[in-house]
């Protein structure tokens, strides 16, 4: 494995970062999980995209054009000899001081990891996930916005630590007004009489680019879709439920908090915009050899 930081493709034995990088000291920085299938890399304009306004949010200034970063990305998924792939694109605010002023950092740095990823078990996708409400609420937005995908990703990890306490592999984390927001690392959606609904951006979530693509095909099968608040409840009583994130694709839910979901199988609404998702993601995407 190859590792680019920097202008340079390292080992991991040598890829190291300064123990006075803020992305280590204060998680002062932003990143990207990225998917390649079939030789080419899914949605990486979005993603590239999401991570320049991430940065842009937190004044945070990438040193390199976008192009730039687009095509070493794709040459770090050559050099490890990829087409289905994992992709961690990472930007640190750089080497500083123990004191928390950005403004002592003044090298960013860029770091991309190409690797394998397998989030979840087959039997997941087929069986669907049984996940509980986490009391740590998702961050507010005035507080630490979760549209910036940054690199303090403690919130996250806190729930996930319950959620693996309560015996879950994934949990529903609800923002500061009691409204679901979305999951640890995935976002959130319900069907109920062949509506399908998902929390808006404007209530405390990560607006996934799987998310978005999901929303799309969903349009173009010719849904009803609603972005739209709503409780623990609409869940409770929804014919079906699914999540979608980089790492885990489209996957069912079919039990939350020991309420089982419809009949308890993966739904048909589920399982057509899985087989969707993953005709699009096989099929479309920014080559990697050209």
């Amino acid at each position: 494995m190859l590792i680019y930081i920097d202008g340079e493709f390292l080992p991991p034995a040598e890829a190291k970062v300064s123990v006075f990088d803020h992305g280590l000291l204060y998680g002062d920085g932003v990143f990207e999980g990225i998917r390649s299938y079939n030789g080419r890399v899914f949605k990486l304009d979005e993603h590239l995209e999401r991570l320049y306004d991430s940065a842009k949010s937190i004044m945070l200034q990438i040193p390199m054009p976008i192009a730039t970063l687009k095509e070493t990305v794709l040459e770090t998924l050559r050099r490890n000899h990829l087409r289905e792939a994992y992709i961690r694109l990472i930007v640190t605010r750089g080497v500083g001081d123990l004191g928390l002023d950005p403004d002592k950092c003044p090298s960013p740095s860029i770091i991309i990891i190409a690797d394998k990823i397998t989030l979840y078990p087959q039997k997941f996708y087929e069986e669907g996930l049984a996940i509980v409400t986490t009391s740590i609420r998702r961050n507010y937005p005035e507080a630490i916005n979760p549209r910036i995908k940054s690199l303090n990703y403690l919130n996250n990890i806190l729930a996930k630590i319950e959620g693996k306490q309560a015996g879950a592999v994934e949990v529903l984390m609800l923002n500061a007004d009691g409204y679901v927001a979305e999951c640890s690392g995935d976002n959130i959606f319900w069907v109920k009489k062949e509506l399908l609904v998902t929390p808006p951006g404007h209530i405390g979530i990560l607006e996934g680019v799987t998310r978005n693509s999901v929303i799309e095909l969903a349009r173009q099968a010719g849904m009803r879709i609603e972005e739209r608040v709503f409780t623990r409840h609409e869940l409770y009583i929804a014919d079906e439920c699914f999540l979608t994130g980089t790492a885990a694709e489209v996957i069912p839910v079919v039990k939350i908090d020991k309420r089982v979901i419809g009949d308890g199988c993966p739904g048909a609404v589920t399982q057509k915009l899985i087989a969707a998702f993953r005709h699009l993601a096989n099929n479309t995407g920014t080559p990697i050899y050209a």
